[in-house]
């Protein structure tokens, strides 16, 4: 009978197999364990060390004379409250056991004050001068250093170092050590000056003790307490405020900045508008001097056949060489100095005619967000928005739109009202400016400011550009019944008497539908 050979354990061969993998991945998951303590640990110690400002390139400097003054005047107030507590200590029969003079006493317990003097000017220095003055009293003459005044300023030398110290990682160590002795000398205080044999003697059984502990033990525990908080006090308010110091200072800074951006935004688009009021005087120059020579084209072809025309063809150059000076002299008032490298005409901006009086009912009828918009034209007499020149029938628009579109960004309103009022006449107004009348525009809305949404303010820093290009007036607010109002009033110019004859060169004018007086369009 055959048999067959033994086959192998194909559990036990993969098992086998897998052991060097399974030996090496629990290798080094136990070698991870150790890494993750410690890398939580490292974390831990780096935001301590951020709290403590240890890499930080910011120094706290005292302000100037007055500040070391203020210090000079500190020391000496503390020496004459250590000189004045040495003697009441010495009329209670404090230092009846001490073996040194009286008049030596006196001399230790004021000079250690005297480092607080230099607090602020050499923080760390003056720690550890009051510390090591701490420890030789405690070591010589201890009940000098139990007085109030000496309390109080060791306290405030440890608080000073920490919140005056420039260098924050010298800061640490030199406070980590001064904490570490005095700790030190607490504990050498237990074992030698108040040792476990006095306690003992008077505290010999536990039916001796006054209470549920050990004397020595609850006096031990009360004084590491007490420390804990008198050293970790001092260490916390004196971090707290070089860290609220610094906070300060870098708001002031970030303040300046902002100042200073603010600022640049203000010239930025205080240039931009001179730039596109720069071409606006380009396209009135253009216009107008077209218009010339056409009509001086005109006039000298006809100046033999039709005097009368030809006449009328110089008024209307007369007319336009007068209406063009005067709108460029406005405009060249508004304008300043444009800085070098501005990108004067590099904008690709649409050489496109530019919206005028005409365009202010489809402004107002545009549907955004659920706004009811109402239009409404006013005309005293009739038709005398006609007369309105291109250049402020553009400056009306610019500023109607503006003012809509603040509404519509910044405001809760439902509802607002466009007005175009024109009048004519000296009787609208008493200011001489508007001596032949005005054209005004009026935006009103019902809404008050919506929060988180406050604008930089620069365009009604345009507006108000351009309505000084004009001289008018501008109101620009809230109103007492609610709302808010954006109104402009510009100076209309003298009236022309109408020719008898209209010039055959003058060119077409562009088509515009005006509306009739006082009527009203909802959107």
């Amino acid at each position: 009978m055959a048999v067959a050979p033994p086959q192998p354990d194909s559990r036990r061969s993969d098992a086998g197999a897998r052991r060097p993998d399974a030996d090496a991945d629990a290798r080094r998951a136990v070698a991870r364990r150790p890494d993750a303590p410690s890398g939580r640990a490292r974390s831990a110690a780096g935001r301590l060390a951020d709290w403590f400002g240890v890499d930080s390139d910011w120094e706290r400097v005292p302000a100037g004379r007055d500040a070391y003054r203020r210090d000079l005047l500190l020391g000496a107030g503390f020496a004459i409250f250590a000189a004045l507590s040495i003697e009441l200590g010495h009329s209670m029969g404090l230092f009846e056991g001490v073996d040194v003079p009286l008049w030596l006493v006196f001399v230790l317990g004021v000079a250690s004050t005297v480092p607080l003097a230099w607090r602020r000017r050499y923080p760390l220095v003056s720690l550890v001068l009051v510390y090591a003055a701490w420890l030789a009293l405690g070591l010589t003459i201890p009940p000098i250093t139990m007085l109030m005044p000496m309390q109080i300023m060791y306290f405030v030398a440890m608080f000073t170092a920490v919140a005056w110290a420039r260098d924050r990682r010298a800061m640490l160590i030199v406070v980590s050590a001064c904490t570490m002795v005095m700790f030190g000398w607490i504990a050498w205080m237990f074992a030698v000056q108040q040792g476990i044999e006095t306690l003992l003697e008077e505290f010999p059984t536990p039916a001796d003790w006054p209470g549920q502990v050990d004397p020595y033990l609850a006096s031990a525990v009360y004084q590491v307490i007490m420390n804990i908080a008198f050293f970790g006090g001092a260490v916390l308010a004196g971090q707290m405020q070089w860290n609220a110091a610094r906070r300060r200072e870098l708001l002031a800074d970030q303040a300046v900045t902002i100042e200073r951006q603010a600022a640049a935004l203000t010239d930025q688009a205080v240039v931009t508008e001179r730039v596109r009021i720069a071409r606006e005087l380009h396209d009135v120059v253009a216009h107008h001097v077209s218009v010339i020579g056409i009509q001086a084209a005109a006039a000298r072809r006809v100046l033999d056949r039709d005097p009368a025309r030809a006449a009328e063809a110089l008024a209307t150059i007369e007319r336009e060489s007068r209406e063009g000076v005067t709108q460029m002299r406005n405009l060249v008032g508004t304008l300043r100095t444009v800085p070098d490298g501005a990108p004067a005409g590099s904008d690709g901006a649409s050489r496109a005619p530019e919206p005028g009086l005409a365009d202010l009912p489809a402004l107002a009828a545009a549907e955004d967000d659920g706004l009811d918009t109402t239009y409404r034209q006013v005309e005293e007499p009739p038709g005398a928005a006609r007369d309105v020149p291109d250049p402020m029938g553009l400056s009306l628009y610019r500023t109607a739109q503006e003012a809509m579109a603040n509404v519509r960004k910044h405001s809760t309103a439902r509802s607002a009202t466009v007005t175009l009022r024109v009048v004519r006449g000296p009787e609208a107004l008493a200011d001489e400016r508007f001596a032949h009348g005005y054209a005004e525009v009026e935006v009103l809305d019902d809404g008050r400011p919506r929060h988180g949404t406050s604008g930089s303010g620069l365009g009604q820093l345009g507006i108000r550009e351009r309505v000084s290009t004009h001289r008018g007036v501008v109101e620009i607010g809230p109103r007492a019944i609610g709302g808010y109002r954006v109104r402009v009033r510009l100076p209309l110019p003298a009236p022309e008497a109408p020719p008898a004859v209209q010039p055959a060169a003058r060119p077409a004018a562009r088509p515009t539908a005006r509306p009739a007086a006082r009527t009203e369009a909802a959107g």
